[in-house]
């Protein structure tokens, strides 16, 4: 009888030992999954907003042929592919538009948005104050919803005269320090008065004049990123 007992109490010892492995197993296999969907999440929910105008919206160009088109394959091509783009461009937009396109953007919720707008504002001579306060209103909205924004700057041709072109240019280095936010000088670097790298219409980039602005962006861009 002793010796069936003592049997009997290894059996089960053997068994309540057995389950407690598989239950540490099953929650070990539990808790990798969880940290494996919270990454995969982490990934997905990252989007930046191109808020621009027609430079923005690759006016003159084949569909996929935009610097934010060019910019998402140079995510993808550095594995960062979960980082969505969304272009917001709309040819002939001025800065009055910003801030009620963003209010409808809102809802496909950016993390960062890079504000592009003005170049039109400039090129029919609209009021340098007023494009100034649209820009901020806008920056302000984004900023109140959690989304860091990022700023490029324009520049005109100096037929407008000096005084205009100066206070155009001011506003974007203004706008900057003021909100705290990081400003590319000039969306067209390296590419504006180069008829080789623009349009017949000399203001938009053809093809290739486009591959240097993303190029330029996805520089200024990068280091705000979350790592893959």
């Amino acid at each position: 009888m002793l010796i069936e007992a003592l049997i009997s109490r290894a059996r089960k010892h053997r068994y309540f030992m057995s389950m407690n492995n598989r239950l540490i197993c099953t929650l070990l296999l539990a808790c990798l999954l969880s940290l494996t969907v919270g990454l995969v999440q982490a990934q997905e929910n990252f989007t930046v907003l191109f808020l621009g105008d027609s430079l923005t919206e690759g006016y003159g160009l084949e569909t996929g042929e935009s610097f934010p088109d060019l910019i998402e394959e140079k995510l993808d091509t550095d594995q960062l592919a979960h980082i969505r783009i969304i272009n917001g461009g709309s040819s002939g937009s001025t800065s009055a538009s910003g801030l009620s396109r963003l209010q409808w953007y809102i809802r496909s919720r950016p993390d960062l948005m890079v504000l592009s707008l003005g170049a039109n504002d400039g090129l029919r001579g609209l009021s340098v104050e007023e494009m100034k306060a649209n820009l901020s209103k806008t920056i302000e909205f984004a900023q109140g919803n959690g989304v860091k924004v990022l700023l490029t700057g324009m520049l005109i041709p100096p037929n407008y005269g000096p005084e205009y072109t100066e206070a155009f240019a001011a506003v974007f280095p203004d706008l900057a320090q003021q909100y705290d936010i990081p400003l590319m000088p000039f969306l067209l670097q390296d590419v504006a008065a180069i008829p080789e790298l623009n349009q017949a219409d000399g203001i938009h980039p053809n093809v290739e004049g486009t591959k240097i602005v993303a190029d330029n962006v996805y520089a200024f861009l990068k280091p705000f990123l979350p790592d893959a």
